[in-house]
């Protein structure tokens, strides 16, 4: 019998401090309701746990965003809503103003109203901001990048407008040889393409080929005589084929960051909605210029003309509006993606972090009976050295 090391309570220590740290554990878990307290509970999970949440705060922001996104747009769409129905009217008093019934006066009274719709469409196109951004004075348009840019045809100028064309995308011409020009646009690897038919020009002429569809217009102006044949051109020796338009990735256009990682955005580009923007040639933009109010119908002849350049433009207007509207659906799809995808990734982030309490519940119990027993155990083997006493009565 040996008093100087007790073996058996030493066992029993160890044993009850054992129990201790796992019921002090286990109570901190069921504390916080979390498995993974410290990276000593788990390293690994801890580190896929921390890739998860760092996913899933990102998936939350972005819904944000896009949400933010479909406010941003709703508000520019609401005010081109006013601008379409101005037009409407402005059309309507074409239609009036190409009667011939009408007096100077009332044509000077059908030019004044006129004059004051473009005015406002104008003002509706500089002041309509979100949080302090102008959506419409084409501050947040497409911009061609002039160095992957080529397209020069014989026996013209070109100017290009691709305000409201999608950032990042490459547009090649091609010609049928007689009198049709495609645009084929590619993003992503996505082509979509949009047909016109073409005129021959004379030397002077001015012509705008609107691929509204894909938001490029492209503006000639002839230098000397072209054929149609030649606009058409199928093998790059004359026209349009072959020649190539980009447009910036890293642009002006709104950026909505739709993904929790670089790189998951989409960029819409909101174009410029001012009068003198609108439709194929300058007679909105010559009421915005303070002529005489009447001079833009003062004949049956132009009030005719200008029901087309009023057509032209309510088309621009149209299309623009139609962009916004199919960006809104994509944002709320990619919502619906987005939370979806955030609860299946915190259910899966749950089952590594999260503690099942009724399992940790019992595991507390048993190692709290651990700890009272090895607790008794400590006493009763701290009570044996005590027999020692009678050998030395």
């Amino acid at each position: 019998m040996r008093i100087n090391n007790n073996i058996m309570a030493m066992n029993a220590l160890r044993y009850t401090s054992a129990a201790e740290s796992s019921q002090s554990k286990s109570m901190q878990k069921l504390s916080s309701g979390l498995a993974i307290n410290s990276a000593a509970d788990d390293a690994a999970g801890l580190s896929i746990s921390e890739k998860m949440r760092a996913q899933i705060n990102g998936l939350d922001q972005a819904s944000e965003n896009a949400q933010d996104g479909i406010s941003m747009m709703q508000t520019a769409e609401g005010a081109l809503d006013e601008t379409t129905s101005m037009l409407q009217r402005m059309r309507e008093l074409s239609v009036q103003a190409s009667n011939s019934t009408l007096e100077a006066e009332d044509r000077t009274a059908i030019g004044e109203e006129m004059k004051a719709l473009a005015e406002e469409i104008d003002r509706i196109s500089e002041d309509t901001e979100f949080n302090g951004q102008s959506l419409l004075d084409g501050s947040l348009t497409t911009t061609v990048d002039t160095d992957n840019t080529d397209l020069a045809i014989a026996n013209a100028s070109i100017e290009i407008d691709a305000s409201t064309a999608q950032a990042g995308t490459t547009f090649t011409f091609s010609g049928d040889g007689t009198d049709k020009v495609t645009l084929t646009a590619t993003t992503d690897g996505v082509e979509t393409a949009q047909t016109l038919t073409v005129s021959a020009m004379a030397e002077d002429d001015e012509a705008t080929l609107n691929f509204d569809a894909l938001g490029i217009k492209v503006n000639i102006t002839a230098t000397g005589d072209i054929t149609k044949a030649q606009l058409a051109d199928a093998d790059g020796t004359a026209g349009f084929a072959t020649e190539v338009i980009v447009t910036e990735a890293t642009n002006s256009a709104a950026t909505f960051a739709i993904g929790a990682n670089e790189g998951q955005n989409i960029t819409v580009a909101f174009g410029d909605m001012g009068a003198d923007k609108l439709g194929d040639a300058s007679d909105l933009a010559t009421l915005v210029k303070n002529v005489d109010a009447d001079s833009i119908v003062d004949t049956t002849a132009k009030a005719q003309t200008l029901i087309t350049e009023i057509d032209a433009a309510i088309s621009d207007v149209s299309t623009q509006r139609g962009k916004f509207g199919a960006t809104q659906n994509r944002l709320e799809y990619t919502i619906n993606n987005l939370s979806t995808t955030s609860e299946n990734l915190t259910a899966a982030e749950s089952r590594i972090r999260d503690v099942d309490m009724a399992e940790e519940m019992m595991n507390y119990t048993k190692v709290g009976i651990l700890q009272q027993a090895s607790q008794a155990m400590l006493a009763q083997a701290n009570q044996l050295p005590q027999s020692t006493l009678q050998l030395l009565q």
